[in-house]
């Protein structure tokens, strides 16, 4: 099993690429709402171009590699799940359902039983 050495050290390379990454996104979201009088077309335009340039600088830096290390680990393991099939996960949702009613049942009971003793027993309010 392949682990992922992760390292906290950051250069101010990478700190000012995420940075810039911030930044762009900033502006682009600055550039959509200043260009509102110019129309959508140019709004949207400078939004995508902006985000898209933001990620692409953001996955020059080592948290975006260690973030595209870490969403390509999570494919691996997800690959590794034995999912139920049909037939097991409606039975296990049956399972899941009847332990809820007894459940309720039993709070129900119990709660009465209780109200029971304590109102009319102990106390002797009748309803």
């Amino acid at each position: 099993m392949a682990t992922t050495q992760v390292e906290t050290v950051s250069t101010g390379a990478d700190k000012a690429k995420v940075g810039a990454a911030i930044a762009l996104v900033i502006a682009a979201l600055a550039g959509f709402y200043l260009l509102g009088r110019q129309g959508q077309v140019a709004q949207w335009g400078v939004l995508v171009v902006g985000l898209v340039a933001a990620v692409a600088v953001f996955f020059t830096s080592d948290a975006g590699k260690q973030f595209v290390a870490f969403g390509r680990d999570s494919v691996k393991e997800v690959k590794k799940v034995v999912w139920p099939s049909r037939k097991e996960a409606i039975q296990m949702t049956a399972y899941v359902f009847g332990f809820v009613i007894v459940m309720a049942l039993f709070l129900w009971v119990t709660d009465k039983t209780l109200e029971w003793v304590f109102y009319d027993l102990i106390l002797g309010w009748k309803k």
